[in-house]
């Protein structure tokens, strides 16, 4: 009986080595390089128009206004913070 018990075993081990190793994943085939969707880009490029045509509302002018402001702005949210 202890030789049918282990040859289950060991069929048991054998499949579940088999599962693990089994690929889960297959990738689909790669498309090739000169196939370009053009609703891609068309997209791509109906999403970035807005920013070609607009402008920063308030662009700084220096690298000290910028850290002035940040400075100025951690300020009021200290402030508005401790008082509540």
């Amino acid at each position: 009986m202890a030789r049918s018990s282990s040859a289950v075993l060991a069929v048991a081990v054998l499949v579940a080595v088999a599962l693990v190793m089994a690929p889960s994943f297959v990738a689909p085939p790669a498309a090739r390089a000169g196939d370009l969707d053009l609703r891609v880009a068309a997209f791509g490029a109906a999403g970035l128009a807005p920013l070609a045509v607009e402008q920063p509302a308030m662009a700084y002018d220096s690298v000290v206004a910028m850290l002035q402001s940040w400075l100025v702005g951690g300020t009021v949210l200290t402030v508005i913070f401790a008082a509540a």
